[in-house]
């Protein structure tokens, strides 16, 4: 062979010789929403391809990924793979800071190589919380066929994915709109969630999450507050002008907070003006978990029973009224589920079952009265008040004052037939009634006319009140029983006592406590107190703990009150009016120990309930009379202290109690959401630096 020839050859073989690439993976991911139960209890997770966790990507050292993923979620959505270098090409890393994120019902490819690394790695989203539940999954990289590990090949390769498991989250999306709605029988404007008055029940369970997507179609600011809820450490989420900014009409935010450690019957409802008056409220049901018992069998069903009274009018044209400075007057009728079937002709509100038991979770929503709750022929077992277990007395009816709750057991043992839930006004001099039916499944007849009558007097009912008692071997969210906790046996540290007033004021109606009329400030409250300019917004403690000598005087300022985080404090409400009065304390639960007539003083407390006094949230005041409560105020944040009573409420008759954490650790409060509104004087300053431990 010539040297043309050997050279001819020789360029031949180098022409065909390749720079080969490293083999290539290829996968297709389709991302979406499932069901799944990491605790045993169904909830909406992330899944890639139909599992959870995601499928394992089983590669090589050196290895080139290509994975098309598909987003059918309703979110943005990235993918970082955890522990894998991506050499010279953060393009691939999957984090908000190196990627625009991938848009619902679109598609990205990633390719990386997983250069010159071996070992155990995962993979999961990067968007906001989403990794919680779930699009998570194992990211394996052997070592080269040539390259020896140290130890002998196993049998085979198990993926043990431990999660610091969260609890489960429930996703709510609410549209409020105005729409017609008729609880009298007349036709007027109200405010709807999702097209239903009242609105969609939050059906959770102790310490879910919950997140609701809220859209304001209104022409108004709008806020939410969760009646009861306690929102531990996160004052953030309450739902109060003094808390949060208000949602503006045409956009939205998103509501998340826990139900921490609570079982029981609630209620949400609007908290901006008198919106309350005219719809926007729902009941807020928390379970208990699974593993832990109630003290009664599982009834055949659970019904919801919204009462309140109601003035025929819109809340626009009350909130003028109150701005003109006169008095709302009384209300024009009461509703049950936002109707009031005068007749009996109307349509049953929920049926029963022959020799069946159902639970009835009865709250009052209204805006001024309490209300008598009764069922013709059927007596009522007491069986929850606004988170505790109860002594399980049996009661024919039961005074709710605005604010108050109750879940109580009703068994159909009658003769098959209709019978009439009855709410009529208490201490008033003309009593409104509204009605709703209930039918049994073989009932044959309608319901009697003759309607039982409602007790007479506040006697009656502050008998009533005493005899409301925990249970305490019930377990409630947790499971010790509840009287595990002796609260009677706690040193008082602080005394306050708030005694309302009424009066006028520039030739105005306000109400007080203390002598100060609440007014609320464009910056809210929490935000100034966070953003360091108190100065500017408000003041500290311009109300004793004794109240003044006269209370003809009434001044107008925001009302906020200091309380040193964890200390034990005794709250005395006196009422010198006329008039029941009903206080509601976010953010807390607490003991009324005592309701009594008369002027309080430090010898009343020999008749305190100290054993087994109701862990609550509102309690009533008759007049002429005091309540006494305690409580521990151990959850950090800025707390809402309200009459219950809306004329009151919008006209100066609340203020706000700021429990600061001296630590300003995350161990006693959140930090401020990177998804909270600002407004007022902070809403271009740079945020504070967050809590770290």
């Amino acid at each position: 062979m010539g040297h043309g020839t050997v050279l001819a050859l020789m360029l031949c073989l180098m022409a065909s010789a390749v720079m080969g690439e490293d083999p290539y993976l290829y996968f297709t991911w389709n991302v979406t929403y499932g069901t799944i139960s990491p605790l045993g209890l169904d909830q909406q997770g992330i899944l890639i391809n139909g599992q959870f966790p995601g499928p394992e990507i089983n590669s090589t050292s050196n290895n080139n990924v290509v994975i098309n993923v598909f987003n059918n979620l309703d979110e943005p959505l990235l993918f970082t793979w955890h522990g894998v270098q991506q050499r010279k090409n953060s393009w691939q890393d999957g984090t908000l800071g190196t990627q625009c994120p991938i848009a619902p019902g679109t598609n990205y490819t990633y390719k990386f190589q997983v250069k010159d690394q071996i070992g155990s790695f995962f993979y999961y989203p990067t968007v906001g919380l989403q990794r919680a539940v779930g699009g998570f999954g194992g990211l394996r990289i052997n070592s080269r066929l040539l390259i020896p590990v140290p130890y002998a090949d196993p049998e085979d390769e198990y993926w043990v994915l431990i999660v610091m498991g969260e609890d489960p989250y429930l996703y709510f999306t609410w549209n409020v709109t105005y729409g017609t709605i008729s609880p009298l029988g007349l036709d007027q404007q109200g405010i709807l969630i999702n097209g239903q008055f009242p609105g969609p029940e939050i059906n959770s369970t102790s310490n879910n999450n919950v997140v609701i997507n809220v859209f304001n179609n209104l022409d108004e600011p709008l806020l939410f507050t969760w009646h009861g809820v306690q929102q531990r450490k996160n004052s953030w989420q309450d739902g109060t002008l003094g808390t949060q900014c208000p949602i503006a009409p045409g956009t939205n935010y998103t509501y998340k907070f826990q139900v921490k450690d609570q079982i029981g019957s609630f209620f949400y409802y609007p908290t901006v003006g008198l919106q309350r008056a005219v719809g926007g409220f729902g009941g807020l049901r928390i379970n208990s978990r699974l593993l832990i018992p109630v003290p009664y069998a599982d009834p055949e069903d659970e019904y919801w029973v919204l009462i309140g009274d109601w003035y025929g009018k819109t809340h626009k044209t009350l909130q003028s009224i109150l701005d003109s400075g006169r008095t709302l007057g009384r209300p024009a009728g009461v509703h049950i589920n936002g109707q009031n079937n005068v007749d009996g002709t109307g349509k049953a509100l929920y049926s029963m079952k022959p020799g069946k038991t159902y639970k009835y979770r009865i709250c009052n929503v209204g805006i001024k009265d309490s209300l008598n709750f009764r069922i013709q022929g059927h007596p009522l077992k007491l069986v929850e008040s606004e988170g505790s277990h109860t002594v399980q007395n049996i009661y024919d009816s039961l005074d709710v004052h605005v604010g108050q709750c109750f879940s109580v057991l009703v068994t159909a043992d009658k003769e098959p037939k209709d019978y009439y839930m009855v709410a009529s006004t208490r201490f008033t001099k003309k009593v409104l009634t509204g009605k709703g039916i209930i039918s049994y499944t073989n009932g044959k007849g309608p319901a009697s006319p003759v309607i039982p009558n409602a007790p007479v007097g506040w006697a009656w009912s502050l008998n009533q009140f005493r005899s409301f008692r925990w249970n305490l071997t019930a377990s409630a969210a947790r499971p010790n029983p509840q009287g595990s906790y002796h609260y009677g046996q706690i040193n008082i540290t602080r005394t306050i006592k708030f005694v309302n007033s009424v009066n006028n004021v520039n030739g105005k109606l306000r109400y007080a406590i203390n002598g100060v009329s609440h007014v609320n400030t464009e910056t809210p409250l929490k935000l100034a107190e966070y953003y360091g300019i108190t100065d500017k917004v408000f003041n500290y403690n311009i109300i004793a703990d004794e109240p003044p000598a006269s209370l003809d005087n009434i001044k107008l300022a925001p009302n906020v009150l200091n309380a040193t985080f964890r200390t034990f404090i005794e709250i005395i409400f006196e009422n010198p009016t006329k008039t029941i009065q009903s206080y509601n304390l976010n953010g807390y639960s607490f003991f009324g120990v005592a309701v009594e007539p008369g002027t309080w003083t430090p010898e009343k407390r020999k008749n305190y309930n100290l054993l087994d006094a109701i862990s609550r949230h509102t309690i009533q005041v008759y007049p002429k009379s005091w309540a006494a409560i305690m409580l521990t105020f151990d959850n950090a944040g800025m707390w809402n202290l309200r009459s219950e009573i809306a004329e009151n409420r919008y006209l100066g008759q609340q203020l706000y109690i700021s429990v600061l954490s001296p630590e300003h650790s995350l161990r006693d409060e959140y930090n401020l959401p990177e998804t909270q509104l600002v407004c007022g004087l902070v809403k271009d300053l740079p945020k504070p630096p967050p809590y770290s431990s």
